[in-house]
């Protein structure tokens, strides 16, 4: 079995195509216990693929070679799997209440490879 990294994404187009900038707050809330319970059903049907559930994603800092500075970017969550092929990692998340239900883009996958001469 390989390891995956798979990263939630979320961003500004998905929030407003997804109408949840204007939905009332009740609606919203309503929502939010229907993903919650989706994303609860989605770990629990995938309990034996997931390495580490992984955690929704806050402010970024980015360090370079000018220093520190705060960033912006669209990763939202993340979430650690395994699977056979990262086609059969990437078929995990068709469908997922990131982009069902919440206003996420999408989930991107990698595979984590071995660090070379290790």
């Amino acid at each position: 079995m390989k390891t995956f990294v798979a990263v939630y994404i979320g961003t500004p187009q998905a929030m407003e195509r997804s109408g949840w900038l204007t939905m009332s707050d009740s609606r919203k809330q309503e929502r939010q216990r229907e993903g919650i319970e989706a994303w609860e059903r989605w770990a629990e049907a995938n309990k034996d693929a997931i390495v580490d559930g992984g955690a929704p994603l806050g402010k970024t800092k980015k360090v370079s070679a000018a220093g520190i500075e705060d960033s912006r970017n669209n990763l939202a969550a993340y979430v650690v799997v395994r699977a056979a092929t990262h086609e059969a990692a990437a078929r995990l998340f068709e469908g997922h209440p990131h982009f069902t239900i919440f206003p996420g883009d999408s989930v991107e996958i990698m595979e984590c490879l071995p660090i070379p001469g290790g």
